[in-house]
């Protein structure tokens, strides 16, 4: 392949002309663009979001909007590279900091992508997902997968705000993105499926003769059992750092077709330094404070703060008490496609 390719003003005037008459373009003046060598050019920069600094703009967000009218009040993290306003924090991962008050409910719909909600701050939150009731405990990770039905209501006394986790922009690129509204949904009298049949690791409701496995059998992921298990690794584990893979309790594979989703424990003093990985990445920080290296920029992050980290990022993390950070990412689909790669600093 040539080292310096032909550029667009190259070409003479008149065959410029004719060739957009004809709805056609040269390929060479734009390969390196599409096609760089070596490893992708991303327009994602790294983000970082101070939540003690967005908190109170939800909060007048609530104020100022009725939930009746923003159906989903939602402040959007949007990825510094593509500026204000952008529907993405990377390439693949939307994030939105979500807000419902005492009383309130958000109406039932259902969509293409899909979402998870990862639990900030609060109590008396619920999701329903298809006649599910999920409480939203702080720090839980709750599903609602894409063709799901869904509502959100509020028991409780203080507002609850959540960070939601979608694959939107993959949808939005593929022209796939829509939704359909409807009423909220009638509960079943029991409680979630994470507090029956998946209460312990390792166990599973019995295989009955012909019935298959749902394909998301368990939609909550409670953060006390999550937290015990990292302390538990991490006491077994050299070097400070535990991680753990939340996935389907009937199958092991990721619980959703594009994102995953990784819990993390640095203990206090240690290091997080991974390889340089094609996934692009969002850390969201349950407790815990440290300093985040992106790419040879520093920051500061604390609880609930979130910051997000392109592809083949040179990311460190270092805890300076114990950290306990979800990590999202769309590591799922690059391995769907065939194409997921590490590469040594």
């Amino acid at each position: 392949m040539a080292e310096t390719l032909g550029t667009l003003e190259d070409l003479p005037e008149d065959y410029r002309a004719e060739m957009t008459a004809a709805g056609v373009a040269p390929l060479w003046p734009m390969m390196r663009n599409v096609l760089p060598h070596g490893a992708p050019q991303p327009v994602t920069q790294p983000g970082y979001w101070n939540y003690d600094a967005i908190r109170p703009l939800l909060h007048r967000a609530g104020e100022l909007t009725p939930v009746e009218k923003a159906e989903r009040r939602v402040l959007v993290l949007s990825d510094p590279g593509r500026g204000a306003g952008a529907m993405q924090a990377t390439a693949s991962i939307y994030l939105g900091l979500q807000l419902l008050l005492p009383g309130e409910t958000a109406p039932a719909h259902v969509h293409t992508p899909s979402a998870v909600r990862i639990v900030v701050e609060g109590q008396g939150g619920y999701t329903v997902v298809d006649g599910e009731k999920l409480p939203m405990e702080e720090g839980d990770l709750v599903l609602t997968p894409g063709g799901e039905w869904h509502d959100h209501g509020h028991e409780g006394t203080e507002p609850v705000i959540w960070l939601d986790a979608l694959d939107l922009p993959v949808f939005v690129y593929l022209e796939g993105s829509y939704a359909t509204e409807g009423p909220l949904q009638a509960q079943r009298n029991r409680p979630d499926a994470s507090q029956v049949e998946y209460l312990s690791s390792g166990l599973a409701p019995s295989r009955k003769l012909g019935v298959g496995t749902r394909r998301y059998p368990m939609m909550r992921y409670p953060w006390g059992r999550t937290e015990a298990a990292l302390n538990e690794m991490a006491a077994w584990t050299d070097g400070g750092v535990a991680e753990l893979d939340y996935v389907n309790p009937e199958t092991g594979s990721d619980i959703l077709p594009t994102m995953g989703f990784t819990a993390m424990r640095i203990a206090a003093g240690a290091t997080d330094n991974p390889p340089l990985r094609s996934s692009s990445a969002a850390f969201h920080v349950i407790r815990g404070r440290g300093t985040a290296t992106i790419n040879g920029e520093s920051l500061a992050f604390g609880p609930k703060d979130t910051f997000t980290a392109p592809v083949f990022s040179d990311i460190t993390l270092t805890a300076e008490d114990d950290a306990y950070i979800v990590r999202i990412h769309d590591r799922p689909l690059q391995d769907k496609l065939g194409y997921y790669e590490e590469r040594a600093k």
